[in-house]
């Protein structure tokens, strides 16, 4: 047995990459004003593609016309775009620097790499509806919330937590 770590394989220590989260937060208020999200950005890319596609239904339809109302300039231009641009980015140049950047699929050998994709699609559908409904993402719900001592905030984290640690034993074995 090969007792010595795989550095192509390190991750970084939770507790620094915690503190770092919290840094780039911080950096995030102080720079912007704002804290971070994901979910807005999506909506800017799809107001955008609207726009382009079928100017007519974007200033006719109640959605692209509220977003119009609250929004100023082109929606690619939005701070939440830049900011997911550089999460790609950065996720992208973490996983190809520590050796991780690799065309598979990982899942458990009781399933298919197909079922597996399917479940991660969907799961990230629902997610992107509850973010809608929930007017936020975790990030922006839970993570900006809590960082602003919002009781929002906090409420939101414990029912991702909660719910996540309720349907984990339901859908472990897509993982495990």
């Amino acid at each position: 047995m090969n007792t010595q770590k795989d550095k192509s394989k390190k991750y970084l220590n939770p507790y620094v990459g915690g503190v770092l989260l919290g840094l780039v937060l911080l950096a995030a208020y102080m720079i912007s004003g704002r804290g971070l999200g994901a979910s807005g950005a999506l909506k800017s890319a799809i107001v955008a593609s609207v726009e382009t596609v079928a100017p007519s239904h974007a200033e006719n339809a109640a959605f692209y016309k509220e977003y119009a109302e609250t929004h100023s300039g082109s929606p690619l231009k939005s701070w939440l775009v830049f900011e997911m641009l550089g999460v790609l980015i950065g996720g992208f140049l973490s996983g190809a620097l520590a050796g991780r950047l690799k065309w598979k699929v990982e899942h458990n050998p009781k399933i298919t790499s197909k079922t597996r994709i399917v479940f991660a699609v969907l799961g990230g559908i629902l997610f992107g509806f509850g973010a809608q409904l929930g007017r936020g993402c975790t990030s922006g719900s839970a993570l900006s919330g809590m960082a602003s001592l919002s009781l929002s905030g906090f409420i939101s984290m414990a029912f991702i937590f909660g719910t996540a640690f309720m349907l984990a034993y339901f859908f472990r074995k897509l993982w495990i």
